[in-house]
């Protein structure tokens, strides 16, 4: 099945995983419009691409409906924001409860408005698909707040699948991907860095995005499947 004549709409297309997800449902002939809250990365992504840009503030529910009043509808919504905005990681016992809210605003609580909204929109047998990422299944001490956060968006894609049916909700479960969230580390440790993280994984080595979008361009070709959560990382969860 192909993307051909569809209208995609990816939102944190701007950079990285969604960069990559854009890109390659354009490929496939869709019509794609990025977004983010940020005009000036999405009008310069939007450039290279030759693509649609829209500005939506996924933390604010007014954005997003009125989004999707004027949008004239999407065939498949694609959201890989990763915005964090709280307290990402720390001992429990130091956690401000209070700060640690907003690490749900926009992986959480932002797809909850875009499902809410743009399910209004969408076609039946049309999509959309959630983002979270390995921490839901791989817990580490300090990350209760992340993990609850990630774990959380897994279950919403249970039960969006349920309540917006025919419309299929799925989610992508990355793991370690090359994107630009690692240029928070200087380029003379990140190589090493990322080789000790990925050693014990069953394939021994990071991901790139294009490699990650396939998921997402199977999640929305694929007409069968919903209420899943596709993970790609490289045989982290099995590896020692």
């Amino acid at each position: 099945m192909s993307l051909a004549g569809k209208r995609v709409l990816v939102v944190g297309g701007g950079s990285g995983i969604g960069f990559a997800v854009a890109e390659a449902a354009k490929a496939d002939g869709a019509a794609v419009t990025i977004a983010s809250t940020s005009a000036e990365r999405i009008a310069a992504a939007a450039g290279r691409l030759n693509a649609e840009g829209a500005a939506i503030d996924v933390t604010d529910e007014a954005s997003v409906a009125a989004f999707f009043a004027g949008s004239g509808g999407f065939d498949h919504i694609v959201t890989t924001a990763g915005d964090w905005g709280g307290p990402r990681r720390g001992p429990l016992a130091d956690v401000d409860l209070k700060a640690a809210e907003g690490v749900f605003k926009v992986r959480f609580w932002g797809a909850v408005a875009l499902a809410k909204h743009g399910a209004a929109v969408l076609p039946p047998g049309g999509s959309i698909t959630l983002t979270d990422g390995m921490i839901a299944q791989r817990p580490t001490k300090g990350s209760t707040i992340s993990t609850a956060m990630a774990g959380a968006v897994e279950h919403l894609t249970k039960g969006l699948a349920v309540e917006l049916a025919p419309v299929r909700v799925n989610c992508v479960c990355p793991g370690l991907i090359n994107t630009s969230v690692w240029d928070s580390i200087p380029a003379d440790q990140r190589a090493a860095r990322i080789a000790t993280m990925t050693q014990r994984q069953l394939i021994p080595r990071i991901g790139e995005p294009a490699e990650c979008a396939e998921a997402y361009l199977y999640l929305m070709r694929g007409g069968y499947t919903t209420g899943q959560v596709l993970y790609v990382e490289g045989g982290s969860s099995l590896g020692s």
